[in-house]
């Protein structure tokens, strides 16, 4: 039997503690402190999270530390609004993605 991949959730304190009622592990970050966002992503891929939700705020100060794990089948990293709305740039990166896969962009 194979064991479940663990799921992070790295972001606004306020954003992701909703996350830990369902049994996530949360790691709350602040915009102002990109290396510890970017350290605190590193560190969960090390220690073998599978799946590892960043809010779009903390991810546009860390965007070269997600795009190191771009290539990598784990940890996958998926990209939700934050606290203040949706900045548009998951949404970019699943379009991305799609396309990249299909060859047009079928969204």
């Amino acid at each position: 039997m194979s064991e479940l991949a663990k799921v992070a959730v790295v972001g606004e304190k306020d954003t992701v503690l909703c996350f830990k009622a369902i049994g996530l592990d949360v790691f709350p970050v602040t915009e102002e402190d990109a290396a510890d966002s970017s350290r605190t992503v590193n560190r969960l891929a090390r220690e073998g999270y599978g799946i590892i939700f960043i809010t779009e705020q903390i991810a546009q100060t860390i965007d070269e530390t997600i795009e190191r794990y771009k290539s990598h089948v784990l940890p996958a990293i998926i990209l939700i609004p934050g606290n203040q709305g949706s900045l548009g740039i998951g949404l970019q990166k699943i379009r991305d993605n799609v396309e990249k896969a299909v060859g047009v962009n079928i969204l």
